[in-house]
């Protein structure tokens, strides 16, 4: 049974990703790395690189890339026994293309929302701090119906709620089903992190204060708006917004991924009991380290340790 030996339970897309080795678009990309990937999976992986106790509910084809990515997450010491294998959809993978940007990207989705409630059978969501999800993994059924019902028993058992709104059109083309399902899970009260991009998209070229009073009506007491290179804004409920600067890089060799390595950052630093401040602080460490790396974040296990014990 999954308990109070969990740090965190991350819920959603486990799929390959297939990286150009250019900078350009797809059009123009002949040759591609595959990597381990969905923000859940990476998240996953990050966190569980920094020594916490992560399980990772997902669902992948019964295939050459299912066991690829099954391997991947046993050899990271994920608990994988709520990973379901699906005999009648392949995993599911996406074609990115290399930028010190936003990536464009392409999507062959089919196993990774085929999540159901068999999966939770054994999960006790007593003692876990946070249950973390995304609005891809929401984006289809059953996954949808799934996440929302164990959100809600998650919530009504104390464990903190944690969404990254990776908002696509291409991934969620029904705009209303999006917002309307992101409603009903924001009254979880969650963690919300939410990109430029993603407001953008999801939301329109509303301001900054705008969209955080959005999502405190709503029911959301903290919202984490990523700004790129522009640094990070964060909006408590009724304290006063904090704004931090991104660290300075030489070379961004790959940005994709980086958001989930920021929030990584932050929900290890949450878990941990750091306030927000070094919560935000850590995870602009995390992204600066991703941002300078292709695929998977490169740092080093003890760095949480180590930052904080250097930044006390």
């Amino acid at each position: 049974m999954l308990n109070n030996q969990l740090d965190i339970i991350c819920v959603g897309e486990a799929l390959v990703d297939f990286i150009g080795h250019e900078i350009g678009s797809i059009s123009k990309t002949t040759n591609y790395q595959r990597h381990l990937g969905g923000s859940p999976t990476n998240v996953s992986l990050n966190l569980a690189k920094l020594k916490l106790k992560v399980a990772l509910v997902a669902t992948l084809g019964k295939d050459g890339l299912g066991d690829y990515i099954l391997e991947g997450l046993q050899a990271s010491n994920i608990d994988v026994s709520n990973v379901s294998i699906s005999v009648l959809k392949p995993t599911s993978v996406i074609f990115i293309s290399k930028t010190d940007a936003t990536p464009e990207f392409i999507p062959y989705r089919e196993a990774d929302h085929e999540i159901i409630l068999s999966q939770f059978k054994d999960v006790s969501f007593s003692g876990i701090r946070v249950f973390h999800t995304t609005c891809f993994a929401l984006s289809k059924n059953p996954a949808r119906e799934t996440i929302l019902k164990m959100a809600k028993k998650a919530y009504l058992l104390n464990c903190k709620l944690s969404i990254d709104l990776n908002y696509s059109n291409i991934i969620w083309p029904n705009k209303q089903e999006a917002i309307s399902t992101l409603e009903t899970f924001c009254a979880f009260n969650p963690l919300i992190k939410i990109s430029e991009d993603d407001k953008r998209r999801l939301l329109g070229n509303i301001s900054d204060d705008i969209m955080f009073e959005y999502f405190h009506k709503l029911g959301v007491d903290t919202i984490c708006y990523t700004k790129g290179s522009k640094g990070v804004k964060l909006s408590v409920k009724g304290e006063k917004i904090i704004h931090m600067e991104a660290l300075k890089i030489e070379k961004v060799v790959d940005a994709t991924g980086a958001g989930d390595a920021f929030w990584s950052g932050f929900l290890y630093s949450y878990i941990r009991n750091y306030n927000y401040t070094n919560c935000l602080k850590f995870g602009l460490k995390l992204a600066s380290l991703k941002l300078q790396s292709l695929g998977s974040s490169s740092f080093n296990p003890n760095i949480g340790e180590d930052f904080f014990q250097n930044n006390a």
